[in-house]
């Protein structure tokens, strides 16, 4: 069985707690490398980690906010730019292709409007029915998020392994299905004990975790308070640049 690698070009929040850059995961298979989520300073994040945006066929994105979705613009621009010719799927919550193509208009008024030199194909996943694309298996888990569309977590089968991913979200029985034996489970841990809506405190993680069945779980998506921490926290953690090989 052929390794996966999974790096982590950004494991911060929305507001670059401790300098991290947004949420931002590579996924490389045999066959492919994806991108799981790409925040607004992914592009930034892929150049300083020697990563060629042209060498990615595919982005899975778990919900609009912009620190999950505000890179692909750039993305985008940047392959216009370098005369990208291969084919780009991206694949996320229903609304998906919308809000692109208006979050383009708003940073960069009519590009929009300008034909791409390659194509683009834009997937609304289905929630809990698998989707092929290419050699990927998706399957996307509706959680609690608001975003003004619906939030996913999403477990993904490539070569074998699967990688399971919380996105944002409060605790939700549906993290026990995504994450049932998951080769890596990456989850979001906002707060350390504080208990706000829509995202995930890392006590409360602890207490469910028996319940998750994963075999290695990761920590994302930290914010100061977390960050401050993290001598007292017993999980792995994501750091930007960071690559696990599974």
């Amino acid at each position: 069985m052929a390794d996966v690698s999974v790096t982590f070009l950004g494991s911060g929040d929305a507001f670059g707690s401790g300098g991290r850059f947004q949420t931002c995961i590579l996924v490389e298979c045999p066959t492919t490398r994806f991108l799981m989520d790409c925040g607004a300073s992914s592009l930034v994040a892929m150049k300083k980690q020697g990563v060629s945006p042209a060498t990615i066929g595919t982005i899975l994105v778990t919900h609009i906010h912009g620190d999950h979705f505000a890179g692909i613009p750039f993305f985008i621009l940047d392959a216009q730019f370098s005369r990208r010719e291969a084919p780009l799927i991206i694949a996320g919550p229903p609304g998906i292709e919308a809000r692109v193509r208006d979050t383009l208009e708003v940073l960069f008024p009519k590009s929009s409007e300008i034909a791409q030199r390659f194509p683009i194909t834009y997937v609304e996943l289905v929630p809990s029915t698998p989707s092929q694309i290419g050699s990927v298996c998706v399957t996307a888990e509706p959680v609690v998020h608001f975003c003004g569309a619906p939030a996913y977590s999403l477990r993904v089968e490539c070569a074998g392994r699967t990688i399971a991913y919380s996105g944002d979200t409060e605790w939700t029985d549906a993290l026990i299905k995504v994450a049932a034996g998951a080769d890596l489970f990456i989850c979001e841990a906002y707060f350390f004990e504080k208990k706000i809506r829509f995202h995930l405190d890392y006590r409360s993680l602890v207490k469910k975790k028996a319940s998750l069945n994963c075999k290695r779980m990761v920590l994302t998506h930290m914010s100061d308070d977390m960050l401050g921490r993290l001598p007292q926290i017993e999980t792995e953690w994501a750091e930007d640049g960071e690559t696990i090989t599974l």
